[in-house]
């Protein structure tokens, strides 16, 4: 919807002083002349100053000078407007356009009613007429069918502009609204397959059409459109989008990874398809290991992604799986790619290195996160059980003691704590503080 209201009347000037002055002849003296003259530019002057209700005041004088004057009821109708009288304001602006109905901004006041009254309905009559004027004014129609949910008409109207004056971003998204109502979506199905005929190569006309039919599940339909696609436009990055799904049904791993790396480099598609794709790629190469070498290329796309560390992502998937060695691997590349160390990312991976048995990693890998992370409970946990199974027990029982001063509302890892303290003071032959702390690891599991 505009946000022109009152835009259009302020930087208006209808004709000048003689002009005015050439209107009010029709008064009989030429006394009256020179009252009309001096009312209206009084009028201007206090509309100038924001003094509205004296302006007109001094236009009401000007009406009974002469009373058919349309820019006198058109500066009538912009005072009220300016005080919300929006009945005066509006009756002054129509009485203007029947005085002078070749005017356009006398219907532009009338249009600047209709918007602050939120009267839509009332909007699309007077916007029909201002279309005479200026076709520009097409836009705000879509905008006022949107409004009074006359949504058939606004597609119709959006199709109608996107072809003669090319798409806007708030057509796009009045689009997406309409057609997320299943009963537009197969008039759209058909202006698309009429667009494609005419304009072959429009490349954007065919991805509108293969997500329609994928939404209705028609995927004969959905090959057919992608083939014509390729058959058009062969060099297509969208046109992999939707090739590549066909090919993991298909099971065509040479043309999954060729579809994967035209999307993923492609400086066209946006990074949310490119996750997507990145997912199901992920789910394939998990069931194709053979692949696993163009997973670890296919990463490297998203380097520079500021939304999402996908190495990390993937990471997680393997953790669940319990694959500690591809685990390990992603978080190692996520850790590379951020440019500071993540408390997330490494607790996990400590965790994975700990399930793979590489205890010398753990105990190396906590104690250098220690150093920049003193506070964190889980790192001294780490390092004391790197160093409990490297049998360095004295390192294992300090760095322990240390960190359960940091230890807040934990249990779980309490528990941890105290049994690695126990599995220390075991190794170092004090059987009394073993068993305290196995007893309190106990304790602890029974509350």
């Amino acid at each position: 919807m505009k946000k022109k209201s009152l835009l259009y009347l302020v930087l208006l000037v209808i004709g000048n002083a003689s002009a005015l002055l050439a209107q009010a002849q029709a008064a009989d003296t030429e006394g009256d002349s020179t009252k009309f003259q001096n009312y209206f530019y009084e009028s201007l002057k206090q509309k100038g100053i924001e003094n509205y209700d004296k302006a007109i005041v001094s236009l009401k004088q000007c009406l009974k000078i002469a009373p058919e004057n349309a820019t006198v009821h058109f500066e009538l109708g912009k005072n009220y407007l300016a005080l919300k009288q929006y009945r005066d304001a509006y009756f002054s602006f129509e009485q203007a356009a029947k005085i002078e109905p070749t005017n356009k901004w006398f219907f532009v006041g009338m249009y600047d009613v209709d918007y602050a009254t939120k009267d839509f309905r009332n909007g699309i009559i007077t916007v029909n007429k201002l279309i005479t004027f200026d076709p520009k004014f097409k836009e705000d129609l879509t905008s006022l069918y949107m409004n009074t949910e006359q949504f058939d008409k606004a597609l119709a109207l959006i199709n109608e502009l996107n072809e003669t004056v090319g798409t806007t971003d708030r057509r796009d998204n009045y689009k997406m609204q309409i057609l997320s109502q299943p009963k537009y979506q197969s008039s759209e199905i058909e202006n698309l397959e009429a667009l494609i005929a005419k304009y072959p190569k429009e490349e954007a006309n065919y991805t509108a059409l293969i997500y329609l039919y994928s939404k209705v599940d028609d995927i004969a339909k959905v090959e057919a459109t992608v083939k014509k696609l390729e058959k058009e436009i062969p060099e297509s990055e969208w046109a992999q989008v939707s090739l590549f799904k066909m090919y993991l049904e298909q099971d065509n791993g040479p043309k999954v990874i060729k579809a994967v790396h035209t999307v993923l480099a492609s400086m066209q598609i946006d990074n949310k398809i490119k996750h997507r794709i990145m997912n199901e790629f992920l789910l394939y190469v998990d069931k194709n290991p053979q692949y696993s070498a163009e997973l670890e290329k296919a990463i490297n796309y998203f380097d520079h992604d500021k939304e999402i560390n996908v190495a990390f992502e993937i990471a997680k998937f393997y953790h669940n799986k319990k694959e500690w060695v591809k685990a390990i691997a992603m978080y190692e590349k996520a850790n590379n790619k951020s440019e500071v160390a993540q408390v997330d990312v490494n607790i996990l991976l400590l965790q994975a290195y700990t399930e793979n048995k590489e205890f010398k990693k753990v105990m190396e890998t906590a104690e250098e996160l220690l150093s920049l992370f003193p506070s964190q409970p889980q790192f001294y946990y780490y390092a004391g059980l790197g160093y409990n199974q490297l049998t360095q027990f004295k390192k294992a029982k300090d760095v322990l003691e240390s960190g359960m001063d940091f230890l807040i509302d934990n249990k779980p890892l309490e528990v941890n704590f105290n049994i690695q303290l126990g599995e220390a003071y075991n190794g170092l032959g004090d059987v009394k503080k073993k068993e305290f702390y196995f007893n309190k690891a106990n304790e602890l599991l029974k509350k």
